[in-house]
């Protein structure tokens, strides 16, 4: 499957659940775009040279940020996968004290594990060499597999190409020499076109999936304030979708489509528990969906957008299929608690069982598919900003970090200002800033694309001069 890889197994296991998705009306195979962060080879002055590696699809990419850092190698060969854990008494470190970047090669195990036991050992970011040359992928989580500490993983982590690793391996095993000195920088990975973000997120009301919805879930409660603080001041704009199959023709009239699907086959979402003589059936999925499609619609159309937020909170709550608490009435119950007119829904809504298109649906099948630089999305949650594939943890603050970066600098609005959004660069050795042991005053300031050096405002009194090294009280 190009653009997706879960190493090991779960090769194996991608392929399996693909036959799985094709045979239950899929558009696409799953598989994710290839997002790309730069890495800019400092020292030694030999290997000076631009470098592209592929985001992974777990940790906290530092979109809008670099990280400079040394590359280390393992010395140990049994340890070179990084799929054993390193010795937690000897935690990785540089000689210059710079952070850690780690690299590792490809195999043995999956890659999120590479991550872990690096990020276990003290390493700032990870590296993983592939082993034969090709076009990059992108390291997603094991599906299926339950890791405990996948939540955990903060350490950004990418591919790099075979020929690309091999000269960083040979660099950094050099005992003695100079160090390998990196900068990864995230700056470019999101663009910023103009003045206003625009964001999507793709997901299921099924609950039922595991993990992913569990992340999902979670993702939506936490973010529901940031995104509401976006929408109500313009400066996101954000749009809900939803992955919709169709049932192929050869399978039609078949009980599975009958089950899983609306609208004579044209719109249709596996079984939530996978059992189709059991619970819940694909069809309740697909016309929820359609349902909070439609709260988006109707909410837009009374410049109250932002009420999808407290709509899907609402609706996990008090509807949950997991919990056995779905039914139509409890759905339209939130509905109205929020204050949507019945009508408007039901008009944008339509009639899930007649033999037609249903407009809003096939929206939703046309838009899943790729256009240009962007790819299919097939993945359940996907995050698109400004038309690029977030990569990384589906997590409040990784997330709002990653839509202040598609702001250009200096016009972030004030969510991406706050306190929760900070680096915390200015606590170690006062970020590299000038600073007055006096009286305590810095020039470090901490902000969510790393620490910046500029003098001050006190008390009413600017202090100018380089933030580096020199600050004074203006005497005006």
């Amino acid at each position: 499957m190009p653009g997706l890889t879960m190493e090991g197994d779960g090769r194996r296991l991608a392929a399996a659940l693909c036959l799985v998705i094709v045979a239950t009306a899929s558009v696409a195979p799953a598989q994710l775009v290839v997002v790309k962060n730069s890495i800019w080879v400092m020292s030694p002055l030999s290997m000076r040279a631009h470098h592209e590696a592929a985001i992974a699809n777990y940790g906290v990419p530092n979109y809008g940020g670099t990280l400079t850092g040394v590359v280390l190698y393992p010395a140990d060969a049994k340890l070179a996968t990084g799929c054993r854990p390193f010795d937690a008494t000897a935690p990785f470190k540089s000689r210059s004290g710079r952070p850690v970047v780690l690299l590792v090669d490809r195999g043995e195990c999956y890659f999120a594990v590479k991550t872990w036991n690096a990020q276990q050992a003290g390493a700032a970011a990870v590296l993983v060499a592939d082993n034969f040359e090709e076009p990059l992928l992108t390291m997603d989580n094991p599906e299926g597999e339950t890791l405990t500490f996948l939540a955990n993983i903060t350490a950004p982590s990418a591919l790099v190409t075979k020929s690309f690793g091999d000269a960083l391996r040979i660099a950094a095993s050099k005992s003695g020499e100079e160090e390998v000195v990196v900068q990864l920088d995230w700056r470019e990975s999101m663009p910023h076109p103009d003045a206003r973000v625009e964001y999507e997120f793709w997901s299921n009301i099924n609950d039922e999936c595991g993990p992913r919805c569990d992340e999902q879930a979670a993702f939506v409660s936490a973010f529901r304030g940031h995104a509401q603080l976006l929408e109500k001041a313009g400066d996101a704009l954000f749009t809900p979708h939803y992955i919709i199959r169709f049932c192929p023709a050869r399978f039609a009239g078949t009980r599975q489509c009958a089950s899983e699907c609306i609208n004579h086959g044209r719109y249709c979402a596996p079984d939530p528990e996978g059992d189709l003589g059991a619970g819940y059936e694909g069809r309740d999925v697909v016309v929820e969906n359609l349902r909070q499609l439609c709260v988006h619609r109707v909410a837009n159309a009374r410049n109250a957008s932002w009420v999808w937020w407290d709509f899907v909170t609402d609706y996990r709550v008090r509807c949950s299929m997991r919990e056995k608490k779905y039914s139509r009435g409890c759905a339209e119950e939130v509905v109205a608690s929020l204050g949507l007119p019945a009508e408007m829904m039901a008009e944008c809504m339509g009639d899930p069982e007649a033999d037609a298109d249903n407009e809003v649906l096939k929206t939703e099948q046309m838009v899943q598919v790729g256009q240009g630089n962007r790819g299919n999305v097939t993945v359940s949650p996907t995050l698109v900003i400004n038309n690029v594939q977030y990569r990384g943890k589906l997590e409040s603050t990784a997330v709002l970090k990653a839509i202040c970066a598609g702001f250009k600098e200096t016009t972030e609005p004030r969510v991406c200002l706050t306190q929760d959004m900070e680096t915390d660069e200015c606590l170690d050795n006062n970020g590299g800033c000038w600073r007055d042991d006096k009286t305590n005053i810095t020039a470090c300031k901490d902000t969510y694309r790393g620490r910046v050096c500029e003098c001050p405002m006190v008390e009413g009194v600017k202090y100018e001069g380089y933030g580096y090294n020199d600050c004074k009280a203006s005497a005006r």
